[in-house]
């Protein structure tokens, strides 16, 4: 194999040189790489989700069911297309589209591999790079909301607002942990670049125990594990997938913002569904699994990380997120809209917080003396061990008598029910009650009781 296409990180200077049919031929594989990932993202769903529920899933169009989701979206396409009299017309059609656009975009930053050669051309497996990629990553993500907020609004119907507006406040809830969590990749790594991120994962991390040196796996999936945890689960109420999907809940909206919706443009929302899922795990996996490299043990063959390899375990580690979107799908309830939403106000954020703070001490004592980090560690652990044991519990205060709050009511308030439950007459309607006894009647010979 050539020398030239050992593992080589590309850098920032590697891109902008590539002539006009490179790059096209870059853009091309990564819509292709999305739209493919999507219909075969749709038939692994459902094979998984049968599979868990003890049922075939699709088997009949063609091998193994390959074929169900082309002939699903050629059934979506030949659909009578409907438009609510009430919608707006032209919102109401380009509001998939930017969904799909947006979620699209965001794979042109992704790195698929390292530099390889191409008709002879020496170039970076990735479509672009800049300083601040991720930030264009979450700029995608944040704008592909307006297509599900302006579909709902733009439907003329409750259940589409409601689901728009669902997703709204779900984007603002979870988009904050979201960043939050990058934060700590971006201290760690030292930029903002995908391709630098990948390269700062490349290399073992050494850690310093009793004067040895002790390498460490590289993975910020592992050295910066509340950060992984807390994106991961802000990622997936980020794509509105279980249980957090609850911008379509069937069980309360119909169908959400996608009520309205039939033929293509409904086949659009589901695309972009799909589309967000993969390009998320893709992000995920170049923010925190290592990129492409190669995980461990394959790494101890040394051209596991050189040529087109890199592209296999690449694809392999968002099969792997994927068959966890499918596994909570398949496994969780739905949440309820209220613990959804505090969830992501006031149990990732506070963590994510405190997170950042524990990591920029660690970080501002790196250069210290073994004897002076583990002190200043120790300090601040027993500190925060004294705060959760002493921290104040939040007890509810009992509550007055039934017959104490009713005479603190005040004056004029609406009248009350009886408070033993029983119904007094109608002061309006005079009743006579009268009590019914048996009457005896003879009649002839025979006599029987009234």
């Amino acid at each position: 194999m050539n020398l030239y296409l050992a593992a080589q990180d590309p850098t920032l200077a590697d891109f902008g040189k590539d002539p006009w049919w490179l790059v096209l031929i870059k853009i091309v594989f990564a819509f292709a790489f999305g739209l493919l990932a999507t219909l075969l993202g749709v038939w692994f769903e459902r094979r998984v989700v049968g599979r868990m529920a003890v049922r075939p899933g699709p088997n009949q169009v063609g091998p193994f069911g390959l074929l169900q989701t082309l002939a699903d979206g050629l059934k979506m396409a030949f659909k009578e297309d409907i438009l609510p009299r009430t919608a707006d017309k032209v919102v109401f059609f380009f509001a998939p589209t930017i969904s799909v656009i947006c979620a699209v975009t965001s794979l042109s930053v992704v790195p698929f591999g390292p530099k390889v050669s191409i008709f002879g051309h020496h170039t970076p497996l990735q479509v672009t790079d800049v300083s601040v990629a991720v930030l264009v990553i979450l700029a995608c993500s944040s704008m592909g909301i307006y297509g599900i907020v302006l579909g709902g609004w733009a439907s003329g119907s409750t259940y589409p607002l409601l689901g728009g507006l669902r997703s709204s406040a779900q984007m603002i809830s979870y988009e904050v942990a979201m960043g939050l969590s990058i934060v700590a990749v971006f201290m760690t790594a030292g930029t903002m670049s995908t391709s630098g991120i990948v390269a700062a994962q490349g290399d073992a991390t050494q850690l310093t125990i009793a004067g040895q040196q002790i390498p460490a796996p590289g993975w910020y999936a592992i050295l910066l594990l509340p950060s992984f945890v807390i994106f991961f689960i802000a990622m997936v109420g980020e794509t509105n997938r279980a249980p957090f999907d609850l911008p379509e809940a069937e069980s309360e909206l119909v169908a959400g913002f996608m009520t309205e919706y039939s033929s293509l443009k409904f086949a659009l929302f589901m695309l972009s569904e799909y589309v967000s899922m993969v390009t998320m795990s893709a992000v995920t996996t170049t923010l925190f699994l290592g990129g492409w490299r190669a995980p461990w043990p394959i790494t101890l063959w040394s051209g596991a990380n050189s040529g087109w390899w890199p592209m296999l375990w690449f694809f392999g580690k968002v099969i792997a997120l994927v068959f966890v979107f499918v596994w909570l799908r398949g496994t969780l309830p739905r949440l309820r809209y209220d613990q959804f939403m505090r969830f992501g106000w006031k149990v990732l954020l506070p963590i994510n917080l405190v997170w950042i703070l524990v990591l920029s001490g660690l970080r501002s004592i790196e250069d210290w003396q073994t004897k002076d980090r583990l002190l200043a560690t120790g300090i601040a652990a027993g500190v925060l061990l004294l705060a959760t044991l002493f921290w104040p519990s939040r007890k509810k205060a009992p509550k007055p008598p039934l017959q104490e709050q009713v005479n603190s009511r005040p004056h004029g308030s609406f009248p009350l029910p009886p408070m033993d439950l029983q119904v007094p007459p109608s002061p309006r309607t005079k009743r006579v009650v009268a009590e019914r006894e048996p009457a005896n009647v003879v009649a002839g010979s025979d006599s029987r009781e009234v």
